[in-house]
């Protein structure tokens, strides 16, 4: 039995001890998890799962966001009945000083090059 405390809402994420170096990598070498994590760097700010346009089914949104959840890149919390998604990044700033900067930026040189956003 849970304890009262706890919401059935309530999403598993890992502690910031437990993220690892590869875990993040992995969840950001997806084009959709870091295209995910680019526009949530952009805001600064919590957005809902409703808020981003992916060119994929619901269910590999869903997929995407949970691997990003997992690996320790993002916290989701439910807000009512939206999902909201945050960046972590002062526990990965904290963990890997300047890997998610280093990442975001090649991320944007990339798309200038290739000519996306």
């Amino acid at each position: 039995m849970t304890s009262p405390a706890v919401s059935s809402r309530d999403l598993p994420h890992p502690a910031r001890e437990e993220i690892r170096l590869e875990g993040v990598l992995h969840a950001l070498s997806d084009p959709m998890r870091l295209r995910i994590v680019r526009e949530l760097a952009a805001v600064s700010d919590e957005l809902s799962c409703s808020h981003f346009d992916l060119p994929v089914t619901k269910s590999t949104t869903t997929h995407h966001f949970r691997v990003l959840r997992e690996s320790g890149v993002i916290r989701q919390i439910y807000r009512g009945t939206a999902k909201m998604n945050g960046l972590r990044r002062d526990d990965l700033d904290g963990l890997f000083p300047g890997l998610l900067d280093a990442l975001l930026d090649a991320a944007a040189r990339q798309a200038v090059r290739l000519g996306s956003t």
